[in-house]
C-alpha cells in the first residue's frame, strides 16, 4: 500500500471554486436532486419550478437540463416539463450486468493503488454511512453510500469506465429512495466491512469479490421494489 507523501491535497480546480460557471454550478445541484431521489422517478417538474428552486436563471437552468437529458437521467416531457424515468425491471436488469461488469473492475485497479490516505476516507465514509443507517437517515445513507463507491472509483485510474459507472447510478440512484421508503435503512445490506478489510489486506481479488456481491445486493433490492 503507498504511503502519500505530497504536500498539496487541494483538488485541481479548486482554488477556482469561487468562479464555477452558473450552469455548471445549477447542473451539480440538479444532479445532486435526480442521483439522491429529491426528484421522484415519473413525477414531472417544470422548467419555470426548476428556476424558482434552484434560484438560478432560465439559461444555466436550460443548459443544465439539456446535458442531463443527454446522460439519461431525465426526460423531456413537453409543455416545458422533464421527469426523472421510471426505472423498469428490464432496465435494472441492463444496469446490474453493466454494474457487475464495471464496479469490481474498478474496485480491483483501485485495489492495487490504494494509499494510506484513501483508505482512511473510505473508512471514515463507511462509518458515516453506519451512522446514518442506525439512526434511520434516508439523506446521509444514500450520500454517504455514493461517496464511499466513488472513492474506490476515482482511485482506479480508468476515466472512461469511472465516467460510465457514473452515469449508471444515475438511473438507478432516484430509485435507492424509493427502496429506502418502503424497507427502511436497517434493511439495507452491503458488503463494505468484507471489501475494507480486503482493501487493508491487499487483496485485489477478494475486493473485487465484496464489489461484486455489493452491487448484486443493492440490485436485488432494487428489483425487489420495482416488482412490489
Amino acid at each position: 500500500m503507498t504511503v502519500e507523501t505530497t504536500p498539496n491535497t487541494t483538488p485541481a480546480g479548486a482554488e477556482d471554486a469561487g468562479k464555477t460557471p452558473a450552469h455548471q454550478h445549477v447542473y451539480e445541484r440538479l444532479r445532486a436532486m435526480i442521483l439522491f431521489g429529491d426528484l421522484a422517478p415519473g413525477q414531472p417538474v417544470t422548467i419555470q419550478g426548476l428556476t424558482t428552486q434552484l434560484e438560478a436563471g432560465m439559461t444555466p437552468v436550460r443548459e443544465a437540463l439539456r446535458r442531463l437529458i443527454a446522460e439519461g437521467a431525465l426526460i423531456h416531457q413537453g409543455n416545458r416539463r422533464v421527469s426523472v424515468p421510471i426505472l423498469t425491471l428490464e432496465c435494472a436488469d441492463e444496469l446490474g450486468f453493466m454494474r457487475k461488469t464495471l464496479e469490481p473492475e474498478l474496485t480491483r485497479r483501485a485495489a492495487r493503488r490504494m494509499t494510506v490516505k484513501r483508505l482512511r476516507l473510505l473508512t471514515q465514509a463507511d462509518t458515516d454511512l453506519n451512522h446514518a443507517i442506525d439512526q434511520g437517515d434516508v439523506g446521509g445513507y444514500l450520500t454517504h453510500n455514493y461517496r464511499f463507491h466513488t472513492l474506490i472509483y476515482a482511485g482506479a485510474d480508468a476515466p472512461i469506465m469511472t465516467a460510465t459507472v457514473d452515469r449508471l447510478w444515475l438511473r438507478f440512484g432516484p430509485s435507492l429512495r424509493v427502496i429506502c421508503g418502503r424497507f427502511g435503512t436497517s434493511n439495507l445490506p452491503d458488503k463494505h466491512m468484507e471489501l475494507l478489510a480486503a482493501l487493508r489486506d491487499a487483496d485485489v481479488e477478494a475486493a473485487a469479490e465484496a464489489m461484486a456481491e455489493d452491487v448484486e445486493q443493492g440490485m436485488v433490492q432494487v428489483r425487489t421494489a420495482l416488482a412490489i
